[in-house]
């Protein structure tokens, strides 16, 4: 009998069907010693290193707050610096409250279905994110008009040049989505999951991510597609989807910026 391409909860094998461990991505994840102290204090640590990289870098070579007068290889020391220490978070949590299998700690797993993640991205940034953010929009013309949703990611756009825009495609489009998902999905939403439920794990990873951005005006879309990020996460048991989602997001985000 072919492979079912959902883990459980969707696509629960017949009854009396043998499953392999191989073949059930979370099933190390039960392994995984998840405590408070690690997924908060392991994220504020993380957090306060990347800070702590940022500020060493601004003040050693002066750079401006103005994103526009930065020189381009902060764009890519900046990103660094941002997530080094959240990936060294991950390896030595792997190492002393996981199974040591990195891949399988944080479910980071793809299969061919994951490829709906391309839609789903594509969709979040086209409707999503201007259907969420309208009525924000309708309350609050000053904060929540188009000008502030896309002054960030037009800023980063217009200020890269030469060959350090494929570099700003790199960031944004590989970097960005690949870290974040590990560390929010995989090991935040995966904790939670864990010491609470599924769903107000969902709840607070979506809320994490949405405001560790920092941009009030961002706020409501990046927490509609969190909550699409958690619930593909959620119902797939692995990373693929949301990674895959999170990447089309972003492409089409910096497309839509190419284009006007």
């Amino acid at each position: 009998m072919s492979r079912p391409p959902w883990d459980p909860p969707f696509g629960e094998r017949p009854y009396g069907q043998r499953v392999f461990a191989h073949e059930v991505p979370h099933a190390a994840t039960s392994r995984v010693r998840y405590t408070f102290a690690w997924l908060i204090g392991g994220w504020i640590a993380a957090y306060v290193a990347a800070t702590a990289l940022q500020v060493f870098l601004v003040a050693a070579f002066d750079i401006s707050e103005d994103v526009s007068r930065q020189p381009d290889w902060f764009l890519l020391a900046g990103a660094l610096s941002l997530w080094i220490p959240q990936v060294v978070l991950l390896v030595v949590f792997s190492r002393r409250a996981g199974t040591g299998s990195f891949l399988d700690d944080f479910s980071f797993r793809f299969r061919v279905v994951d490829l709906w993640g391309v839609p789903i991205g594509v969709l979040s940034q086209v409707l999503l994110v201007g259907l969420v953010t309208w009525p924000f929009r309708t309350w609050f013309p000053d904060t929540f008009n188009t000008e502030n949703v896309e002054d960030r990611a037009r800023t980063l756009y217009d200020s890269a040049r030469g060959p350090w825009l494929v570099v700003l495609g790199l960031i944004v489009v590989i970097g960005a989505p690949l870290v974040e998902e590990l560390v929010y999905r995989g090991f935040l939403q995966a904790g939670l999951r864990s010491r609470i439920n599924d769903v107000v794990a969902i709840l607070i990873t979506a809320a994490w991510f949405a405001g560790i951005h920092g941009r009030v005006a961002e706020l409501p879309g990046l927490f509609a597609f969190a909550l699409v990020l958690g619930i593909a996460f959620h119902m797939t048991r692995r990373l693929g989807m949301p990674v895959i989602a999170h990447l089309a997001f972003n492409a089409t985000g910096l497309a839509f910026l190419a284009l006007t």
